[in-house]
């Protein structure tokens, strides 16, 4: 009997999912168009929050109990296109730390699952 390993498995765990979320907040703190909505943030208890939260994303064995996505994010006029450019840094970050094409599908749909909680401003769309 053989049993397949969760995503978090795949990855490498806790360790493997605290070094991503370093390189993501250090890829997104250098964005110019992102680094506003960071200002005045306590930082390590926000990477703490989202080492939770993508352990769990990744069938970790601890699910997320912190803040409801919507509720953390209200007021912060979160745009569509930054909403995105956040998506990309997460993504490049973890396929430079190897992460295979299956795990990283899985992290699209879930970014694209939860956008509408996180969201204040929808694309703008051409006329």
């Amino acid at each position: 009997m053989t049993t397949s390993l969760s995503y978090y498995e795949q990855v490498g765990g806790a360790p493997a999912v605290r070094t991503v979320v370093d390189g993501f907040y250090v890829r997104v703190l250098d964005d110019a168009d992102l680094r506003p909505y960071f200002a005045g943030v306590d930082m390590p208890r926000l990477k703490r929050h989202m080492v939770v939260l993508l352990c769990s994303v990744l069938g970790g064995p601890e699910p997320y109990e912190g803040r409801d996505l919507a509720e953390a994010h209200r007021g912060m006029g979160i745009t569509a296109e930054h909403y995105a450019k956040v998506g990309e840094h997460l993504l490049s970050v973890l396929r430079e730390a190897g992460v295979g094409d299956e795990i990283l599908q899985h992290v699209v749909l879930t970014l694209n699952k939860v956008e509408s909680s996180i969201v204040a401003e929808p694309a703008e769309t051409a006329d």
